[in-house]
């Protein structure tokens, strides 16, 4: 009888041991798919592709509506950074391009298919402005011309080479001085003046740089030649 309740005292003290390290087990696992499902939670957005943030087109504000080129610009910061132009996501001129210089630097775009047609810049300061004279007038009708000053935009321009400009739809191109900044998109044969323009005077009291204006950045829709 001894030897009997002993096996059975020892059974059940088996069966205990049995039982408390499946229960243990089945806590773990509870606990551990609560830590799992909490740091998912915290770290894992419940549906990624509606909570990531939606980039508009050269980082537009807005997204613009059909039968429009996106674009974003900036001006040169002094003579160290040198402008940039973006258009329908895709950056035309920047230093990282190496394709700007101090000037007046200038992109031409198919005005229907936003095809890139060509970039250049001209040296205002040591330069000669008849190869840019040139350059201008040999703009066909329908392009679009996206212009940024870089250092010194106006020394060497001459008043030939600001009326084909004003011709282009510039309104601020005529009073454009030394070490201004300035930028603007205009078209070949537009028949208004562009609403697509920034200038900022050099003026000791309101430089941000010494010596320079504060850059200047625009953004808008341009829109597209329908014929």
């Amino acid at each position: 009888m001894v030897r009997a309740g002993g096996a059975l005292k020892l059974a059940a003290l088996v069966l205990v041991f049995f039982l408390a390290v499946f229960l243990a087990f089945q806590l773990l696992e509870i606990n551990m798919d609560f830590k799992i499902g909490h740091l998912m939670s915290r770290y894992m957005p419940e549906n990624e592709v509606t909570t990531k943030p939606f980039k508009h087109k050269c980082g537009l504000s807005k997204a613009c509506p059909p039968g429009h080129l996106a674009f974003k610009m900036a001006s040169g910061a002094a003579s160290v950074v040198g402008p940039r132009i973006c258009l329908e996501d895709r950056f035309l001129m920047s230093s990282v391009k190496n394709n700007v210089g101090r000037g007046i630097n200038i992109a031409l775009v198919n005005g229907k298919t936003g095809e890139l047609l060509n970039t250049a810049y001209y040296d205002m300061w040591a330069g000669d402005v008849v190869p840019f004279i040139k350059f201008l007038n040999e703009i066909r009708d329908g392009t679009i011309v996206m212009m940024a000053s870089f250092d010194d935009p106006a020394t060497k321009l001459n008043d030939e080479a600001r009326k084909l400009i004003t011709d282009l739809g510039s309104s601020a191109v005529g009073n454009l001085g030394f070490r201004d900044n300035w930028i603007f998109v205009g078209g070949k044969g537009i028949k208004t003046k562009t609403p697509f323009e920034q200038h900022i005077k050099n003026s000791a009291d309101t430089n941000k740089y010494e010596g320079w204006p504060e850059v200047l950045e625009m953004e808008g829709c341009i829109p597209q030649r329908q014929d």
